[in-house]
């Protein structure tokens, strides 16, 4: 990661750090407004490729991803659900954030510690870099990285179905599910 994503990551840390532990309460459940829109489902997102074809040797090969050529210039991704990403080919394109990041579940903290090794032995082969080491963070144990196409990835410890539990709670206020004593399931210590 680079010094300003570590700094603007720690800024955001410290911003929760200064609410107190009763903040990380859940909140109190408030009756659901009709949206103005009536939409049914979070279909997909976008990422930019350099090179398709090997991108979607990285998707499928080392990610395990479905992949299907949608044209000449995108891909399609999906992994565990009907959500996808589009992958689309770009000349111009820039690093991703480490907050736009998309996360990859596995079921537990061995999985995130074999997820890093498999990472760091392949990592020339598919051009992966700025690898964070696992740690437990943000209210699971992870891991970061970047791919060739400066895609920013992260490996986590999640229970199935990601973090859907987090809607069974409801609203949490202050630290919620970042505070260090949150009880969250799958995750030691």
């Amino acid at each position: 990661m680079s010094t300003n994503e570590f700094e603007r990551v720690a800024a955001i840390e410290a911003e929760l750090d200064t609410v107190t532990e009763a903040d990380a309460a859940p909140a109190r459940v408030k009756a659901k407004k009709e949206p103005a829109l009536r939409l049914n489902f979070l279909s997909h997102g976008t990422l930019e490729a350099k090179d398709l074809d090997f991108s979607r040797r990285f998707y499928e090969e080392f990610l395990g991803f479905d992949v299907v050529q949608t044209s000449k210039i995108s891909l399609l991704i999906r992994l565990g659900g009907n959500n996808t990403i589009a992958v689309v080919k770009s000349k111009k394109q820039g690093k991703m954030s480490l907050l736009n990041h998309n996360g990859l579940d596995v079921a537990d903290q061995a999985a995130v510690d074999a997820a890093y090794q498999v990472v760091m032995a392949q990592k020339e082969q598919w051009g992966l870099h700025e690898i964070s080491a696992p740690l437990l963070q943000h209210g699971t144990y992870s891991f970061y990285f970047w791919d060739m196409d400066e895609n920013c990835w992260e490996i986590l410890s999640n229970p199935a179905g990601g973090y859907a539990w987090l809607f069974e709670i409801g609203d949490l206020t202050g630290k919620g599910h970042h505070d260090r004593n949150f009880k969250r399931p799958g995750v030691k210590g």
